[in-house]
């Protein structure tokens, strides 16, 4: 973000401060062992963006309150994190609608939800533990149009990158393990 604001002077870019929610539609995808089905959360938090009229381009940074998980056979497993979305984005710089894409790593923090689950008796093989793991990285891919400089609605697919659960074969100790992927639908409104 430093870069894009040393680029040109102050006065040639628009900085906006927002508040943005959405809805998640979250699932862990498993070394092709265990089969996990959607759940939906929440996210919620605060968000700067920067950019530059006369190119387009800019960044934008929000801290968000955010649930992800799972569904095992009927078992809800859902943890609380607090995540960093950082991206590029690019704005087509027209008067009423903006559409915009966007892209760039998040990163994560679980701060809620059980650190373990008891899946004993759902699958062959398997331990009876699922262990989350404290920190969640990935990528972010978004589209979305603003409207009227006040409003921005927004799709987004994150892809994990990192082993967020964790279990084990009881037969062989090999790790099966889980990395989240993500569709949100988000709204934020800008100040």
């Amino acid at each position: 973000m430093l870069a894009f604001m040393l680029a040109g002077p102050a006065g040639h870019a628009q900085l906006n401060f927002g508040v943005k929610g959405g809805v998640n539609i979250a699932t862990v995808k498993f070394d092709n062992v265990l089969e996990a089905d959607n759940i939906t959360g929440f996210q919620l938090g605060p968000m700067i963006e920067y950019v530059k009229p006369s190119t387009g381009w800019g960044m934008d940074v929000a801290l968000l309150f955010t649930q992800k998980g799972c569904e095992l056979k009927e078992r809800t497993i859902k943890s609380n994190y607090l995540e960093i979305p950082l991206h590029v984005k690019w704005k087509l710089m027209t008067p009423l609608l903006k559409p915009y894409f966007a892209a760039g790593p998040y990163f994560g923090f679980r701060t809620g939800g059980r650190k373990i689950w008891d899946i004993s008796g759902l699958y062959n093989n398997v331990s009876n533990q699922l262990k989350a793991g404290d920190f969640s990285s990935g990528l972010n891919f978004s589209v979305g149009v603003e409207a009227l400089g006040l409003l921005q609605v927004g799709l987004n697919y994150g892809l994990g990158l990192t082993d967020n659960f964790k279990t084990f074969d009881t037969d062989n100790l090999a790790a099966y393990k889980g990395k989240i992927r993500t569709w949100s639908i988000s709204a934020a409104v800008l100040f």
